[in-house]
């Protein structure tokens, strides 16, 4: 028998509870994001409700507002209340923006060496649920929220964990072994399952909490005791983070080079659909301007 999910939930129940991850503190669920997720989880979603909660913070109704009537949604007519913002964009693509906002409002990113954080989760984020699109079954705002929380351990542990810098700064240099294996060396965890466990306080599907924690580990695509669900997620973050790498300018993508090939063929997809969706994607990422 293989690894099943049933095992991750001990290992993140053990890491929270007696392992290195037990003093460090995880920002409880915002409020408004609780009952964003609420109101979401029902049967037939109200958009009134959806208005009300983006409509109660000032910068939050700003932040929908702008995203509706930017170049990543080219509409005939611009969005004037927050009301036609969301009818516009849809529950499901609003309430994603809004999670969005929710995150960086609460997990404050003060580090040189991730600078664009969010500039960054919110593209691979847009990648993954045009991808997601783009394939038959797939939850496009499932993957969305996936792309905006993969990394979101890494700014936690900058926050919780001394001598951490120094060790994100060695994990993106060095070429002999992985970034999870560095982070490990030093502080017996990673942002793998900072990220799972950040994800299962903030109540997110628990297909998320576990691609989260998976998505450094390929040999999963071929554990068929993992959720196909979990698998397509791990897949689609490592071509969402290939294309926003390419956009982004970075030059060393190592775990591309490695396991790329095993993503699309996971996903059945072919090199030159990634070199369309380079050119479709390319003006959707720099629209991305997070004020």
């Amino acid at each position: 028998m293989g690894l099943q999910v049933t095992d991750i939930d001990r290992e993140l129940d053990q890491a929270r509870s007696e392992g290195p991850v037990r003093d460090i503190v995880i920002p409880p669920c915002p409020e408004l994001l609780t009952a964003l997720q609420l109101e979401m989880r029902q049967t037939d979603p109200d958009p009134a409700e959806i208005t009300r909660i983006a409509g109660s913070d000032v910068a939050m109704a700003a932040a929908l507002m702008r995203m509706a009537n930017s170049p990543l949604y080219s509409r005939a007519r611009p969005a004037n209340t927050v009301a036609e913002a969301v009818t516009m964009l849809g529950l499901g693509q609003a309430a994603s923006i809004l999670t969005g906002f929710l995150a960086r409002s609460t997990i404050r990113v003060n580090s040189p060496l991730v600078e664009h954080f969010w500039e960054t989760s919110t593209r691979r984020s847009l990648a993954m649920a045009y991808i997601a699109r783009q394939l038959y079954g797939v939850d496009a705002d499932v993957a969305q929220t996936c792309g905006l929380f993969m990394h979101v351990g890494i700014p936690i542990l900058l926050q919780g964990v001394r001598g951490y810098a120094g060790t994100l700064a060695e994990a993106m240099a060095r070429q002999d072994r992985s970034f999870t294996e560095t982070e490990n060396a030093v502080h017996r965890t990673d942002h793998a399952v900072v990220g799972a466990i950040v994800a299962r306080t903030w109540f997110l599907p628990p297909v998320i909490a576990f691609a989260i924690r998976l998505h450094h580990d390929f040999s999963v695509l071929r554990v068929s005791s993992i959720p196909a669900g979990v698998r397509t997620l791990v897949a689609l973050a490592a071509v969402a983070e290939h294309l926003v790498a390419d956009f982004e300018g970075v030059q060393q993508q190592r775990e591309w080079e490695r396991f790329g090939p095993a993503c699309l063929s996971y996903l059945q997809i072919g090199e030159s659909e990634v070199d369309l969706w380079v050119d479709t994607l390319h003006p959707v990422f720099e629209a991305v301007v997070l004020a």
